[in-house]
C-alpha cells in the first residue's frame, strides 16, 4: 500500500492532507523519516505520525434501524441517506448490503468489507430476508400457497422463488423471501390484488434487528453476527 493511502486510512486526514504531512517530515516508517507519499510499504512496516504509531482498523460492520424517509444510497441530492445517520470516520468507504425503499423501515447492514457484503447480496446465495407487512385489504385465501409456489410479477420473465408467508392477522403478515427484485414484496402483494401500506425488515439471514435500537440508531455487529453471513 502507498504511504499516503495508509496515512489517510489510519487517520482522519484526506489524501491531500496526508501527502502534505509526509512531505513536511511528520511521518516516519520503521523509525526513519519518509517524505515520499508514493512510497510502497512492506506488510510489516511501522508507520508513525508525529511520533504516534498508526494502525489501520480492520473491516467495519454495522446494523442500522432505518427510519422512513432515508435512502439506501451513499449520496443523494433530494433525500438524506442512511450514511448520514452514521457518526463514523471515513463514511465514504462504507456501503449498504441490501437496500430498502425510501418508505420502508427496518434492518440495514452497512460495511466496508465487499466480500462479506457480496455473500448477502449475491442472488445465487439466496440469503433469506424477513419482513413485517401491513396490508390495505384483508389477506385473500390461498395467498400463502401462491407465494410458496412463486408468483409472476409484472415485467419479469420468471416467477418469484418460493417465499414463506406467516399470517399474524387479516392485514398483518411476515414474509420471508430469498431474492431481491426491485420493490419485490410490494409487487408480490400487488400481484395477488392487495396493497402494502407499511413494510419493515426484521432480519437478513440469521442477523435480526436489535430490538433496543430506535429508528435511526445503529451499532457495530457482534463477532458472532458477522460470522453467520
Amino acid at each position: 500500500m502507498r504511504l499516503d493511502r495508509y496515512l489517510s486510512q489510519a487517520t482522519t486526514l484526506s489524501r491531500a492532507q496526508a501527502q502534505r504531512a509526509i512531505r513536511t517530515g511528520l511521518v516516519t516508517v520503521d523509525g526513519a523519516p519518509a517524505r515520499d507519499p508514493a512510497m510502497h510499504l512492506a506488510p510489516t512496516a511501522q508507520v508513525a505520525l508525529e511520533g504516534r504509531p498508526l494502525v489501520i482498523a480492520g473491516p467495519r460492520y454495522f446494523m442500522l434501524h432505518k427510519p422512513a424517509g432515508y435512502l439506501c444510497a451513499t449520496q443523494d441530492g433530494a433525500h438524506p441517506t442512511v450514511l448520514d445517520l452514521l457518526h463514523e470516520p471515513r463514511r465514504n468507504e462504507l456501503h449498504i448490503a441490501g437496500r430498502l425503499d425510501l418508505d420502508t423501515t427496518g434492518l440495514v447492514l452497512i460495511s466496508d468489507d465487499g466480500h462479506w457484503s457480496h455473500r448477502i447480496t449475491a442472488p445465487r446465495r439466496e440469503c433469506p430476508k424477513r419482513y413485517r407487512v401491513t396490508l390495505a385489504e384483508d389477506l385473500a385465501a390461498g395467498v400463502a400457497e401462491q407465494f410458496a409456489h412463486g408468483v409472476q410479477l409484472k415485467g419479469e420473465a420468471k416467477p418469484t422463488r418460493p417465499a414463506q408467508l406467516e399470517i399474524v392477522s387479516a392485514r398483518e403478515v411476515f414474509l420471508t423471501i430469498h431474492e431481491g427484485k426491485y420493490h419485490q414484496v410490494k409487487r408480490m402483494f400487488a400481484a395477488v390484488g392487495n396493497h402494502v401500506i407499511a413494510l419493515h425488515r426484521v432480519s437478513i439471514g440469521a442477523i435480526v434487528l436489535d430490538a433496543t435500537l430506535p429508528p435511526g440508531g445503529y451499532r457495530p455487529l457482534r463477532p458472532e453476527e458477522i460470522a453467520v453471513v
